[in-house]
């Protein structure tokens, strides 16, 4: 199972290989990589089943839900019947398996497909954010800064996320400090080895990683929504760097 996270995409090649090898299903979770591109072919193009999601802070949302794409003509009647209370065609309401009740309404439907349409446009806004910031914040030293791009993909911003160096103050305290000045801001994902209940139900044992462990307790990102004006950046670059420098 991969997961492209925060505008790039995993290095899909050896992942591959590795399936093929071994004869191993891929789940590619391309949610936050909607019209992003690997080695230039679409994310969410590469996994036995792949994965989007429509929350709304995704490139195109509907509010909530999600799209799940395979090739794989079985697997995607079984998503249906599993996304549809699992109805039979002839006994609609004879039930041999428990499904959902995930049905996307046509409302949302169309609010998607509607904002499909300026994608591009969306993904040219959330690079220009990127490169803005980029520009205002690379020559603190003591501030990691998203990768712009490798020899396989562009970053496409999805959100922009900083890295707290040096052994500084925590990213909950510069966080306090920002909302005080009037910037919000979100925590990085949470370790999953440390999520408490995974840990109380046994499902994993207490273990150091410490990489992970350091991304979320240093890691945040700044306001970078496309309605975001270019002022608004910059008095949130301002505000982070005066936050750093005073602590």
């Amino acid at each position: 199972m991969v997961v492209h996270i925060y505008g790039l995409p995993v290095d899909m090649d050896p992942i591959l290989h590795l399936a093929d090898q071994y004869g191993l299903a891929v789940i590619e979770d391309a949610a936050e990589l909607i019209g992003g591109t690997y080695n230039d072919k679409v994310c969410g193009s590469f996994g036995t089943i792949s994965t989007f999601s429509f929350y709304p802070n995704k490139h195109i949302t509907t509010g909530e839900g999600g799209m799940v794409v395979t090739n794989d003509f079985a697997l995607a009647e079984r998503c249906r019947s599993l996304r549809n209370l699992c109805f039979q065609p002839k006994k609609r309401f004879v039930h041999d398996e428990l499904g959902w009740n995930y049905r996307m309404t046509n409302l949302q439907a169309a609010l998607g497909l509607a904002q499909l349409e300026r994608l591009e446009e969306v993904l040219q806004r959330k690079r220009e954010i990127g490169f803005i910031y980029q520009s205002l914040l690379s020559h603190h030293q003591s501030i990691a800064l998203p990768i712009d791009h490798t020899n396989y993909a562009l970053n496409l911003y999805w959100v922009f996320g900083v890295v707290l160096q040096h052994n500084q103050t925590p990213a909950d305290v510069v966080m306090e400090h920002l909302a005080k000045a009037g910037i919000g801001t979100r925590p990085f994902f949470y370790p999953l080895h440390q999520q408490p209940v995974l840990l109380e139900s046994g499902v994993l044992q207490q273990q150091s990683l410490p990489v992970s462990e350091h991304l979320a307790q240093s890691g945040f990102y700044l306001p970078s929504g496309i309605a975001i004006t270019n002022h608004q950046i910059n008095r949130s670059a301002d505000a982070l760097l005066e936050v750093i420098n005073t602590l």
